[in-house]
């Protein structure tokens, strides 16, 4: 793993040379084993590395030197692993293709040499990278196809600067700051910003499976990449049989490493999953890592323990008391724009206890989007075969009123908190499919949470991006549709931007195996009753690794990575939240007072459950204060 920037000026202009020294050491965390920087005239590339394979001759920026097949010299910054560079490496060596180093990197370099912009295509792995072809005069940025690394870029008068951390874009002072007013409104109700924006306008993410090329003063993007959900034509064991091959295959190509390596143990069917593929592969003691809660509604710690034990692991423990407003402020900083999805901050935490071990940790991220095993998708089905066929009177006049009196619990779930949670998610725009259970800002709320100047400047239709992209969907069934919108909508900017920025926090490298490509699309082909029967989520997932884990695993009730946050912001959090709130320039320019007022009392008395909206409003302040220096926003027209 490293941390990449670069910078294009127009005209010839000559790059600043310490300037992009300086992007560059903003990202030490990514990369503590080394520096590097390029300057060609106009044209600048720097990185810090995180050396995992060929610790000695992987420095990058790396060119293509003394290879008879360049038509002349490259240069290339690079972010990832490619699982199949050895692959790759004996192809281009039989084109005629020397190489002088093991590294991935090399290999990359050579295959563009090769086969220009679709070289992109033939990679498997994760990765952000960027080649200066000084030939053409042509600069080409490439993501990898799920988003898994992340990419992003400030465009302007010509001038184009990259990094793989917006804060390094930041360093640069002819970049402005300036808030996105789009961007707050859909990270209020999502929780994160959907691409390609960002929070901050005029920096940009360069979407997944998408690559850019600058050339003659003018970028264009392509995509290389999408799902095409092409039925599998298996039988049913066959299907399953393929399941566990692609899985254990895509485990081993993830143990690649010249360092130690580790496991995130959650106890889940996920984490479990990839625990039992890689036991298959390696003959040494596999070392685990699971975070737990004194509150057990919220902890997975026993099963956890229980899937350690099964297999002979090194298992570590961490648990995570309330967490300490600089933990909140350090992963602020380090996500570069709020997100406020609650395992984040412990997360973090557990990255930097896991670093003390091991350099890279494999993880289960992808395997609900890939397998349907969210909540929402339950909440979706019940409502379309159950709950909407009710009529809307009895649901509107009697059902929601009640439900919501309903006093919240302070355990994690439990039937009245699972009640509730639907009946919030069933009330809102049905365009909003099954995301409507994984938004948080209905429109009554939003009307009377936004200033109007504020609403007046957006575009306050909640759903508009899930109908954009589940109108793309090649398949016509409806779950196809929703684990589409999961995929290329919400997952890049939400799950995986938590997991780089705060493993790569403590230079840890993450890598996870279910989002495989080969993997992602033979599953993504299965019938969708194979997916979910009835409400059973990841039904064949579940049934192939029988073979390996107990039922008591495998059909558990799901919880997930989270925190107590709604019980710490009634207690512990609770008078260092609202002075944050309050005291924020940014809340207090968007946000109606006396509206957060009453939610802060709604949820102290227990009257609904505000967590989600208090959570993302505390985050919104603290990112705001630590990138704008207490100043004013600057607000994009």
């Amino acid at each position: 793993m490293c941390g990449i920037v670069g910078i294009v000026e127009p005209d010839n202009r000559p790059v600043d040379r310490a300037m992009l020294a300086a992007m560059g050491r903003t990202m030490l965390h990514r990369g503590p084993d080394g520096a590097g920087i390029h300057v060609d005239g106009s044209i600048g590339l720097a990185m810090q590395r995180l050396a995992i394979i060929d610790l000695a001759g992987g420095s990058q920026p790396m060119s293509n030197e003394g290879c008879p097949r360049a038509r002349g010299e490259s240069w290339i910054v690079y972010n990832g692993e490619v699982y199949n560079h050895a692959i790759l490496r004996r192809e281009l060596e039989a084109l005629g293709h020397r190489f002088r180093t093991r590294c991935d990197t090399e290999a990359i370099l050579h295959a563009h040499e090769e086969w220009g912009e679709r070289a992109v295509e033939r990679l498997n792995g994760m990765f952000g990278f960027a080649i200066w072809d000084g030939a053409r005069r042509e600069l080409f940025l490439a993501r990898d196809r799920l988003g898994i690394k992340p990419l992003y870029y400030s465009w302007s008068g010509g001038r184009l600067v990259f990094a793989s951390e917006i804060k390094a874009i930041l360093e640069d002072p002819s970049v402005e700051r300036a808030v996105d007013p789009q961007a707050v409104f859909d990270y209020v109700g999502y929780e994160f910003v959907p691409g390609p924006r960002t929070m901050f306008a005029g920096i940009h993410k360069l979407q997944p499976g998408h690559t850019m090329t600058l050339r003659d003063g003018r970028i264009t993007t392509r995509e290389y990449w999408d799902l095409s959900f092409r039925p599998v034509e298996l039988a049913w064991e066959d299907a399953k049989r393929r399941i566990l091959e692609l899985l254990q295959k895509s485990v081993e190509r993830r143990l690649m490493s010249d360092v130690p390596l580790g496991v995130f143990l959650s106890g889940g069917v996920d984490s479990s999953s990839v625990l039992a593929m890689m036991s298959r592969l390696t003959d040494q003691k596999i070392r685990t890592f699971t975070i737990g809660y004194d509150d057990p509604s919220f902890s997975e710690i026993e099963y956890a323990r229980a899937v350690a034990k099964r297999f002979d692991t090194a298992h570590t423990e961490v648990m995570i008391r309330p967490v300490r407003p600089e933990d909140i402020e350090r992963g602020v900083w380090h996500l570069d724009e709020p997100m406020t999805d609650l395992s984040a901050i412990p997360l973090m935490l557990l990255c930097q206890r896991v670093r003390q071990d091991v350099i890279v940790c494999l993880s289960g991220e992808g395997g609900d989007e890939v397998f349907v095993g969210y909540d929402r998708f339950r909440a979706s089905r019940f409502s379309a075969r159950y709950y909407e066929r009710l009529p809307r009177r009895l649901r509107r006049r009697l059902i929601e009123p009640l439900v919501r009196r309903l006093p919240d619990q302070e355990q994690k779930k439990g039937v009245v908190n699972v009640v509730k949670r639907f009946v919030d998610g069933a009330s809102l725009d049905p365009a909003g499919e099954h995301m409507r259970w994984q938004y948080f800002l209905s429109a009554d709320l939003a009307s009377a949470l936004f200033r109007r100047e504020a609403l007046d400047r957006v575009d306050a239709d909640p759903f508009r991006l899930v109908g954009e992209w589940a109108s793309r969907c090649p398949s016509g069934e409806r779950l196809d549709r929703e684990v589409y919108v999961d995929l290329k909508m919400t997952m890049a900017d939400s799950v995986l931007m938590k997991v780089d920025k705060m493993s790569m926090a403590s230079s840890l490298e993450v890598r996870v195996p279910f989002l495989d490509h080969e993997l992602v699309e033979f599953a993504t082909g299965l019938p969708p009753e194979w997916r979910m029967r009835g409400f059973e989520t990841k039904t064949i997932l579940k049934e192939a690794m029988l073979e390996y884990l107990p039922r008591e695993i495998l059909y558990r009730k799901k919880q997930g990575y989270s925190l107590p946050i709604k019980n710490w912001l009634r207690n512990e959090l609770r008078d260092y939240a609202r002075h944050e709130i309050e005291r924020s320039e940014l809340v207090r320019e968007v946000f109606e007072p006396a509206a957060i007022e009453r939610v802060w009392g709604e949820h102290l008395a227990r009257r609904h459950n505000h967590n989600h909206l208090l959570w993302a409003l505390l985050n919104l302040a603290l990112w705001h204060r630590r990138f704008f220096s207490g100043g004013r926003a600057v607000a994009a027209a």
